[in-house]
């Protein structure tokens, strides 16, 4: 799997620089978040759990409203709350963390999204549409780990913390699902603006070719 922290660092970097001249409010957010070193799964996580203030696991307009003005998108209340409709999918008042992460999630081109997808066909070996524990086996080597090395944790600890960098923090189940993969290096994608680079990245981290 690629590290992320040179990423993150040419993400915020990049971030920075398009705030400037940005006036979507979403993409106002998506880059404040980017700018400060939050993005996939993990980084926009944080991000929630900064804003849902009474620990609901989901945002009222009240939060929301908080959660604007904290990262910089200074809106009139009447934006505000078209912009939390858009953000509120099934219209029910809040906004879940899948709500959310989906919404600010950096659009991909469909060639990023196929290569992402061939990574996870290959590592669902049992093809149900999970990667789990099992699939790992084989295709994951834990034996590099350095706590494996050194006897600190067992193969399947390896697996497990493995599944972690993409499972979604309010569902820690040890199971990985496409939506949670995708996002994952949605998070990743948006700091590599070239198509091909991008998909060479994958191809030789997940050994696709």
């Amino acid at each position: 799997m690629p590290g992320t922290a040179r990423h993150d660092r040419e993400m915020a970097m990049s971030a920075k620089k398009q705030l400037v001249t940005c006036t979507d409010p979403i993409d106002k957010l998506r880059l404040q978040c980017l700018a400060r070193g939050s993005s996939g799964i993990k980084g926009l996580g944080r991000v929630f759990k900064i804003m849902d203030d009474d620990n609901s696991r989901s945002l009222d307009f009240k939060e929301f409203m908080k959660g604007l003005h904290d990262y910089g998108v200074l809106i009139e209340r009447e934006e505000a709350q078209n912009l939390f409709q858009s953000f509120d999918k099934d219209g029910n008042g809040t906004i879940d963390f899948d709500e959310f992460l989906v919404t600010l999630r950096p659009p991909m081109s469909n060639a990023r999204k196929e290569v992402i997808m061939q990574a996870f066909r290959k590592l669902d070996k049992t093809g149900d549409g999970l990667i789990t524990v099992e699939d790992l086996r084989g295709v994951y080597n834990a034996k590099h780990h350095p706590k494996y090395q050194n006897g600190e944790w067992t193969e399947d600890q390896v697996f497990r913390s493995f599944l972690d960098n993409f499972d979604s923090p309010y569902d820690k189940d040890g199971q990985v699902t496409k939506d949670e993969f995708m996002n994952y290096y949605a998070g990743v994608s948006a700091s590599i603006d070239s198509d091909v680079y991008f998909v060479i990245m994958m191809q030789n981290a997940w050994k696709l070719n």
